[in-house]
Order: C-alpha cells, then structure tokens, then sequence
C-alpha cells in the first residue's frame, strides 16, 4: 500500500512541476492538458486521472505556490529582531526565485489577469498573512527598532525587487552579457538585494553575515 501510496504521490508531483513549467511558459488559456502531460511524460489520461480538469490542476498550482511563498517568511516568527527576520526572509526570496522561475512566473500572469481563479483565497490566506506580518513591523517601529515607513509598501519593495529575479530573468541574462548568474554571482547579488532593503529602513547586517 505505501508503495502504491509513494507511486501516486511521485506522479502527482512530477503533473504538478510540468504544469508549472507549461502554465509559466504559455499562461492558462495557452496551457493545455497535453502540453502538460508531454512535459510530464506521461499520458494525457494520468493528468485527468489526478486532477479532473485542467482548472482545478492550475489552481492547485496557484495555491502550492503561494503556501510556499509564505513558508519562506517563518523568519518573520523564527527572529526577534529585524535585521536578522528581514534578511532571512528577503534571502529565502531570493532563492526561490533562484530555483523556482516558473512558479514566480506563473503567479504573476495570474496577477495580471485579475486573479480570476484565487480572488478568494487571496482575499483570505494572504491577506491575513499580510496584516500578521505589517503588525509585526509596526511593533519594530514603535520600539525604535527599525526605520518608519509604511509596512504594507516595505513587504511590496521586497516582493518586487526580489521576484524581479525570476519574472525578468531573461533581461538579467541579456544585460548579463547573455549569460546567466553564476552561483556566485547569485549570491554576490543577493548580499547586495539585502544590504539595500535592509538600509532603506535604517539596519545592517552584522559584519559577521556579510559574505
């Protein structure tokens, strides 16, 4: 049974990183169901087996992506103090946009669609994950602790600094020589990603964390 159990569970993941990739590269309207088993390497039939529609599998998509998304901010409850929460978070960004192009890309074309298929769970899941997090920095700014600035503005400039990585990741390669970055490179410009947001509201990494 856990075999079998282990076996579903691979297929349903790797339909889910095709469609990913396929929803990224053509959008919803574009992305078919036979696209997304080609890239899969599967039979169009296991798609439909697992997620019925391609709806419902786009949704499920859109929803991974952005439980994983506010997985990467668990620094803002793991640190006390913001130098240490910001950073972690804005690097945990950073990476993920790093590993996961597609998804970034995924969510801003259904962003810019009006988000016709997560109007609610935006409304709901990330909404509340939002206010969590402003009152939060509101409290660092009441303890002098960081810069004042709007919270809800400040979350945007990280949100769009750091997904700028993946959504125009084709222009960083074009203006990179047309090359892309190097692990190394990668690092270097995440360090400099950091140090900035974290100066724009008066913090800086302990020399110790600059690398």
């Amino acid at each position: 049974m856990n075999t079998k159990n282990n076996k579903a569970q691979s297929t349903r993941q790797l339909i889910l990183s095709a469609a990913e990739q396929v929803f990224a590269r053509y959008g919803f309207e574009g992305a078919t169901t036979e696209k997304i088993a080609q890239q899969a390497g599967l039979p169009k039939a296991n798609v439909h087996y697992y997620f019925k529609t391609k709806e419902n599998l786009y949704r499920k998509v859109l929803e991974l992506i952005l439980v994983a998304w506010m997985e990467a901010a668990n620094a803002f409850d793991e640190y006390a103090e913001p130098c240490d929460a910001l950073s972690c978070y804005i690097e945990s960004k950073m990476q993920f946009s790093r590993n996961r192009p597609y998804a970034s890309k995924v969510w801003a074309n259904e962003v810019l669609h009006g988000v016709p298929i997560l109007d609610e769970f935006l409304k709901n899941s990330l909404r509340d994950w939002l206010e969590n997090r402003v009152t939060l920095i509101k409290g660092w700014i009441a303890e002098g602790k960081m810069r004042a600035v709007d919270p809800t503005v400040f979350i945007y400039m990280i949100w769009s600094v750091t997904q700028h990585y993946a959504d125009f990741d084709k222009q960083i390669v074009l203006l990179n020589e047309d090359k892309a970055l190097t692990d190394e490179e990668y690092r270097y410009q995440t360090g400099q990603v950091v140090d900035l947001i974290l100066n724009s509201v008066g913090l800086q990494r302990p020399v110790s964390q600059v690398r």
